[in-house]
């Protein structure tokens, strides 16, 4: 291979970008600020849950193609190409974005590059952050014109991160230059025949940006229509499916329930709507506030139909909540819908016991106020409610007539509608589901 590549920022994002790159053969050095995170790497540990890449991470650390350091003199040192993967949060008590890692991630590692290379931005980022790192980088580095900056954003679902850098459904290279594009083609060219589109910054930075307010607003759109099949006494399951044969719809994302969270939509639909106010189209993405909105009255009306199945008040109330993590195969618990429904009904009197096949840990981290059982069955042990707030597969199999013996009352709430709803009425339970009868 003829780049040694690095990854600025051990994340979600960047563990696993390094960890891909340097399976495809690339020699490649990761960079974070973390001592402990980089001492668990270089043993092999990860510190995310995501299926398939440990063994990825293990095989780029036993083959000498990966290693990972804290010092940005070494990654200047050793790199042609360096990836930034730092976090981009949402600020506190605002919608915009905080970019401030990712400047400070040029302003450590911009002085330090005296020889020709490509920096290139992976993160999401508000549009017009390129632009001005751009300039920034060239005002830093000794090299500067030689040293160039990229914009290359990531498309990771959670869950399928591995995948989806191997193989992936496009490649979108942000560049000013033709240097930067055949380096990044040539970076990437060991991933087969993929779709690349080449641009510039503003657009390369819009593709992620788009597609997450696209894809917020798909879900937002069918629990809409929960809210409105529950109004109507309609099926909203029955109707996402008959929708699903659309192919201008298509039936992906079109799933009603709890609605979205993690790290990526929620912060990035309201960045999105705070750049485009600096811009002055706000107007262009006032739509995105509703789809906000929707997606959080999911919550609240989930809390509704327990406090309903409850009786009126959570007070010595029994909860058993099924889920902890945002979404199944995932230990990810940033805005998660599942632990924002089960705090709720604790601080509404209601006594809650939670359990996640993975993301347990991270949630009695976060909210030790909660209690936490080690199995399904030790969770709804007792309880007057159960909710079903995380589609692990776990879950969808449970035996209602196993369940249905350590209970108090049979009576179930599907935030995620992945349950089968006969198979649990015959099993004697009421059950209930947002957007269904």
């Amino acid at each position: 291979m003829p780049y040694r590549l690095t990854v600025i920022g051990t994340g979600y994002l960047g563990i696993t970008h390094a960890a891909c790159m340097a399976d495809l053969g690339f020699d490649v050095l990761g960079l974070d600020i973390d001592a402990d995170k980089i001492r668990r790497l270089n043993a092999g540990e990860l510190p995310i849950h995501e299926p398939g890449l440990e063994p990825v991470l293990r095989r780029g650390l036993e083959s000498g193609k990966l290693r990972f350091t804290t010092s940005y003199e070494e990654v200047a040192a050793f790199g042609d190409v360096h990836f930034v993967c730092v976090g981009t949060p949402q600020k506190r008590g605002e919608y915009a974005a905080d970019v401030s890692y990712m400047d400070g991630a040029i302003e450590a590692l911009g002085p330090l590059l005296d020889r020709a290379c490509l920096v290139v931005g992976k993160s999401t980022v508000p549009v017009g952050t390129a632009e001005r790192l751009a300039d920034k980088l060239a005002r830093l580095a000794p090299a500067g014109a030689e040293a160039e900056l990229a914009w290359n954003p990531e498309f990771l679902r959670e869950g399928f991160a591995v995948e989806d850098t191997l193989k992936p459904d496009r490649i979108v290279l942000g560049v000013r230059t033709e240097r930067a594009e055949k380096v990044l083609r040539e970076v990437y060219e060991p991933l087969g025949d993929v779709p690349f589109v080449v641009t510039d910054y503003a657009t390369a930075e819009l593709v992620k940006t788009a597609a997450n307010a696209f894809l917020a607003t798909k879900i937002s759109f069918i629990n809409a229509m929960a809210e409105v099949c529950e109004a109507a006494h309609a099926d909203v399951k029955q109707l996402s499916e008959a929708l699903s044969y659309d192919d201008r719809i298509g039936g992906r994302f079109l799933n009603a329930g709890l609605g979205f969270g993690g790290g990526c939509l929620p912060k990035d639909i309201r960045a999105f709507m705070a750049r485009a106010g600096e811009l002055g189209a706000d107007q262009a993405l006032t739509f995105l506030r509703e789809v906000d909105a929707i997606n959080m009255r999911r919550r609240a009306r989930m809390v509704d139909l327990a406090r309903e199945l409850a009786g009126g008040s959570f007070h010595g109330c029994t909860v058993g909540v099924l889920g902890a993590a945002f979404k199944p195969n995932s230990d990810d618990i940033r805005d998660s819908p599942a632990l924002d429904v089960a705090v709720t009904i604790g601080h509404q009197g209601g006594q809650v016991t939670v359990y996640d096949p993975i993301a347990l840990g991270n949630a009695r981290k976060a909210h030790p106020e909660l209690n936490y059982g080690e199995s399904a069955v030790e969770a709804v042990r007792g309880a007057h409610v159960v909710l079903l707030l995380t589609e692990w597969q776990e879950f969808v199999a449970l035996d209602p007539e196993e369940l249905g013996a350590v209970v108090a009352t049979r009576r179930i709430v599907d935030g995620r509608n992945a349950l089968d709803a006969e198979a649990w009425r015959s099993a004697g339970w009421h059950y209930r589901a947002l957007g269904r009868p």
